[in-house]
């Protein structure tokens, strides 16, 4: 996860290659409890977090929404008692960028 880290999520336009297959999986490795799946055709990147109870789902879905607003790159939060799903994928190119791999390792570092 240490490479993801290290890089920064980049503007992304319409029109902008979603990444290869390859470079999928080679992100995927590094972020083992993440799977990639295909919403309506289009491929995203879901975890399920889970959590002892509501307040700390929530204040883990607070923590993800404060990420979010600082790359300005919002993935899809489903919250409910003791459980968090969260989806990233890229709305513009519909499928999946870098920045998704990325947001999904900081969304993992929240967890510490």
């Amino acid at each position: 996860m240490g490479e993801l880290l290290n890089k920064k999520c980049e503007p992304c336009r319409k029109g902008v290659p979603q990444v290869a297959e390859e470079e999928a999986l080679q992100y995927l490795s590094e972020l083992p409890n993440w799977e990639q799946i295909d919403s309506e055709g289009i491929n995203q990147l879901r975890r399920i977090y889970t959590f002892p109870n509501f307040v700390e789902a929530v204040s883990f879905t607070n923590k993800v929404a404060e990420i979010s607003e600082q790359e300005g790159h919002h993935p899809a939060i489903l919250t409910e008692w003791g459980k968090v799903t969260v989806t990233w994928w890229t709305h513009t190119i519909k499928g999946l960028h870098a920045n998704d791999f990325i947001m999904a390792a900081r969304t993992d570092e929240l967890i510490g």
